[in-house]
């Protein structure tokens, strides 16, 4: 069967976005409609024929709603095979009529969710008969249409409109393929917010589902396909960002923008912080009394790295952080907003992405990770742990100042964000050397203090900023020798888990160079 006339309509949405323009052009072509609850009161109150759902049923919606279309005369009449005789037989004989289109858009239970509601309200948006419908309808594609969003009203007319009243088989199925992923995202949605209500970490089925954000030109390589989806998390962050102006973002400026981001929000509560991020590790991140003075800083870490990076920033852009920001090029800018004068600045700056997002997001926020395996995906709870929260054990004969505290904490923050292995020197709120994703964790030291020391250079220095630096590594020091390599690039403390068999190895090496160093107890391993 190609085309499908269609002439009974049953709509029952939430979401009334388009509802009455769209059911009045239906009725302009004579399609009868069928309606439940708020969308036929909607529909009357317009002024359009429409036939409750209760009186194709005969029994009435009871039980608050929950009881309105789990019914044989509904179902039959989306099920019903046309054509087969069986089946024509079985509609004859009970007076179950067929319904050509269903509109079903379901209860806003992402959005119940997103909102922190109590838990008997998020059940009550737990939609039944919308996704038992959908699918009924979209299991029966060959005769029936079905619209799971507003999105789509336009389609389905223009269709109707160009084959005389009928859909073709193409669209159908389109329409089709996208209502079973629909409730499949939904239930994701409810079964994961089930699992959280009840503490359960490893359920033993896992879903996820998202909704199209944006289909991107290719993923990490031109031969790779690639889409952003966007959660029913609602977590602040680049998926939720307004973009102002500049190219269309690419998978590796997203999943850049979101390491910038992610770490920033690290800084919710203190002052000014910027960090500069290329290839999901940053290469200088930096805290002062302003954001041009953090971003100067940052970028003295590695001015070469930040060319054409990521800059992601704690606090709204003024003119002063704007004009630093230009003087090189950038891929991205994300913060949380931006003064008008900062944002004339960068639109002379016609291929900079410039994203706001109206907050930061939470660090501390529970949620999940997850990745693709051969033959599954991983999933683990987000890293949430806050160096501000943190416990430091001093392990040395010297403890920290509070000058050093402050900068391990600093320091022990931005490691979070580096791959591992990561070893990062800070000085005075500002990293000056980061070595990430090594195999060997004193090579990662050896870099760290090799780039600080090009830095150096770069600024016209004498000596790298190393000189009188802390250093954070985000696991134990198998060996003394990373923390011996740190010493020798002038590291006066240092911020590291523990756990290791070494540890006393380690702390005696600290001991002999006079060196502080205090344990976390937490790792950030960040594959």
């Amino acid at each position: 069967m190609a085309d499908q006339q269609i002439r009974r309509a049953l709509l029952s949405v939430s979401d009334k976005t388009g509802l009455i323009s769209f059911a009045t052009a239906l009725k302009n072509r004579g399609i009868e409609l069928v309606s439940t609850g708020g969308t036929a009161a909607a529909l009357k109150t317009a002024g359009l024929p429409v036939q409750d759902v209760s009186e194709l049923t005969g029994f009435p919606e009871m039980m608050d709603g929950r009881v309105k279309t789990l019914h044989p005369k509904v179902h039959g009449g989306l099920l019903a095979i046309r054509g087969n005789a069986v089946h024509d037989e079985a509609a004859h004989e009970h007076g179950i009529l067929p319904i050509d289109l269903l509109v079903v858009n379901l209860y806003p239970f992402e959005a119940t969710v997103a909102k922190n509601a109590a838990y008997d309200d998020c059940v009550e948006n737990i939609d039944v008969g919308g996704p038992a419908m959908i699918r009924g309808a979209a299991k029966n594609h060959e005769s029936v249409t079905v619209v799971v969003e507003p999105a789509d009203y336009d389609r389905v007319l223009e269709e109707i409109t160009a084959n005389n009243g009928a859909t073709t088989l193409a669209l159908r199925k389109a329409l089709a393929a996208k209502a079973f992923a629909r409730t499949a995202a939904y239930d994701a949605a409810i079964s994961n917010w089930f699992a959280r209500e009840i503490g359960t970490a490893t359920p033993d089925y896992r879903a996820f589902g998202g909704k199209l954000g944006q289909a991107l030109r290719y993923g990490e390589n031109a031969h790779q396909s690639a889409a952003l989806y966007l959660s029913a998390e609602h977590r602040i962050g680049v998926a939720t960002a307004e973009q102002l102006q500049g190219k269309e973002l690419s998978y590796n400026n997203i999943n850049d923008t979101d390491a910038a981001f992610e770490l920033v929000s690290e800084f919710a509560s203190r002052a000014p912080a910027v960090a500069i991020i290329k290839h999901a590790n940053p290469c200088g991140v930096a805290t002062a009394s302003s954001l041009a003075d953090a971003y100067r800083k940052a970028l003295a870490c590695d001015p070469t790295s930040a060319f054409g990076g990521i800059i992601a920033l704690n606090q709204a852009i003024d003119a002063e952080a704007a004009s630093e920001i230009t003087k090189i090029f950038t891929e991205v800018v994300i913060a949380p907003g931006a003064t008008d004068e900062a944002k004339a600045i960068f639109a002379s700056k016609k291929n900079l992405r410039l994203l706001l997002t109206d907050g930061l997001a939470d660090s501390r926020a529970e949620g999940m990770n997850f990745k693709s395996v051969a033959g599954g995906f991983l999933v683990q709870s987000r890293d949430a742990s806050n160096a501000d929260d943190l416990e430091l054990k001093v392990v040395t004969k010297r403890a920290p100042t509070e000058a050093e505290l402050h900068d391990l904490r600093f320091a022990f923050k931005v490691a979070k964000h580096v791959k591992s292995n990561a070893i990062v020197y800070a000085k005075n709120g500002a990293t000056v050397g980061i070595g990430a994703g090594q195999m060997s964790r004193v090579d990662s030291a050896r870099i760290a203090a090799w780039k600080a020391a090009e830095a150096a250079k770069a600024e016209g220095l004498d000596a790298p900023l190393t000189i009188g630096s802390v250093v954070a590594s985000d696991a134990f020091f198998p060996f003394a020798d990373g923390l011996i390599t740190a010493a020798e690039a002038g590291v006066t403390a240092i911020i590291q888990p523990g756990g290791s068999m070494r540890d006393d190895e380690v702390i005696k090496a600290a001991d002999e160079r006079g060196l502080a160093m205090v344990f976390t107890g937490v790792r950030h391993f960040r594959h």
